[in-house]
């Protein structure tokens, strides 16, 4: 086995090289200090030349890391090893300077949880591991406490021996937490990145339709034009078959650009419409039809109490999340999937209910988080990393929607209800 695969994992993790030089800094001065006032200002007898020896090889590295360390992110393997250095040289102090009985000697932790923070698991566990061996050896082996004269600082073996077990039980508090809270970060910025690459795309494609539309424009009056000349010669040139067939190849050409022009002009137009202000409840049919082609399910629509029916912009959000969340009912319905549009002055609303199997309850109360399972194997097996339903609710909610998941009443089946302030609605 490699020395680096200690240290390393398959998760392309990076440290910012500011933050640990920042960090090491704050650590090296704050040593510094506590030598200098502890020997100089209360008097107390310590090795002064080996501990500041210590320090300076800390300062040394860290002018390395600052200056000479090219990168501005560290990899897993380089953060992993400064953080494996900083530990070993705050043991060698606190070995001058007391052992387990130094003040300090909880700052062991704080590699550990830097890396449960930063980096990933495999370098927590390993530095948390080494931690704890240092710990332990500490509490047997180390100089005499920094002391006035001939005064010894003494304790009885079971307080000496219950400092680094609670040093320990903090260690591990404090790493599990940086982990999962490290976990859950790392988790929900993937899948913003693909939130953000989902609507890059659907921009992009929107930006092309503009320039076919912007080409169409351009070279529609070149091309009348050369249109116009080659007619023109055919006049003169009348039946003279040497030149006939190249200018009517020349026309047919010309006409077929202008087609295929006016068809991207065409196209162009129908997307300008689907750009536009809609009315809900056309947006939520037209959503509905297009999932009736491709799918033997029965959808309906409800609207019996759509009463205002607001006229909104039609987001790119508000369309993705809507299809999505009709998607998946559709997807994990037995047969029957129903839409009900209810809407008034004060609230829009948009249930979608579907006959399957519903949410399970082990994953209902997290839905909308990104990267959950179910023990449920019937949904299971159809259900992804809930990428898209955290992406779906994420959409509606960036336009202000509220998104609930529930049981269907008269199915027992999923149930989302997606609803707006019809005035923020409107303000879309």
């Amino acid at each position: 086995m490699k020395f680096s695969d200690f240290f390393t994992s398959k998760d392309n993790v990076q440290l910012d090289k500011k933050t640990l030089v920042f960090l090491r800094w704050i650590a090296i001065v704050g040593q510094y200090l506590t030598i200098s006032i502890v020997y100089f200002v209360f008097k107390f007898e310590l090795p002064i030349y080996f501990c500041s020896l210590v320090i300076l090889v800390g300062i040394l590295t860290n002018f390395y890391l600052q200056f000479k360390f090219k990168k501005n992110q560290l990899n897993n393997f380089t953060s992993t090893f400064f953080l494996f250095y900083d530990l070993i040289q705050l043991s060698v102090l606190l070995y001058l300077t007391g052992g387990i009985t130094n003040p300090f000697s909880i700052l062991l932790i704080v590699p550990a949880i830097v890396s449960s923070t930063f980096l990933n698991l495999k370098s927590t566990i390993n530095l948390s591991i080494t931690t704890v061996i240092i710990l332990l050896v500490l509490t047997i082996y180390n100089l005499p406490l920094p002391h006035y004269g001939e005064l010894h600082f003494h304790v009885p073996d079971t307080y000496l021996y219950a400092l680094p077990i609670a040093i320990i039980i903090t260690l591990i508090f404090l790493t599990y937490f940086g982990v999962r809270f490290g976990l859950e970060s790392k988790k929900r910025t993937e899948a913003l990145n693909k939130l953000e690459l989902i609507l890059a795309k659907e921009h992009e494609l929107e930006s092309i339709g503009f320039q076919a539309a912007a080409a169409a424009h351009s070279l529609g009056t070149p091309l009348s034009t050369i249109t116009v000349i080659a007619r023109e010669l055919e006049k003169e040139i009348g039946n003279n078959s040497k030149y006939s067939k190249d200018i009517d190849l020349l026309l047919s050409q010309t006409k077929r650009c202008s087609d295929i022009l006016k068809n991207l002009s065409k196209d162009q137009l129908k997307e300008d419409s689907f750009l536009s202000d809609i009315k809900i409840e056309e947006l939520l049919n037209e959503i509905v039809r297009s999932f009736t082609e491709i799918s033997e399910k029965k959808l309906s629509l409800f609207s019996e109490k759509n009463k205002l029916n607001p006229q909104i912009e039609r987001t790119l959000e508000i369309t993705y999340g809507l299809r999505n969340f009709i998607g998946n009912a559709v997807k994990y319905s037995n047969s029957l999937v129903d839409i009900s549009l209810e809407s008034n002055n004060k609230i829009t609303e948009v249930r979608v209910c579907d006959d399957g199997p519903g949410f399970s309850e082990d994953i209902l109360n997290v839905l909308g988080e990104p990267y959950i399972r179910s023990k449920n194997k019937i949904i299971n097996s159809k259900s992804g990393l809930g990428l898209g339903t955290f992406i779906g609710k994420t959409l509606l909610e960036r336009m202000k929607a509220n998104v609930k998941f529930d049981k269907c009443p008269k199915t027992n089946g999923a149930m989302v209800i997606i609803s707006w302030q019809t005035k923020d609605l409107l303000a879309i």
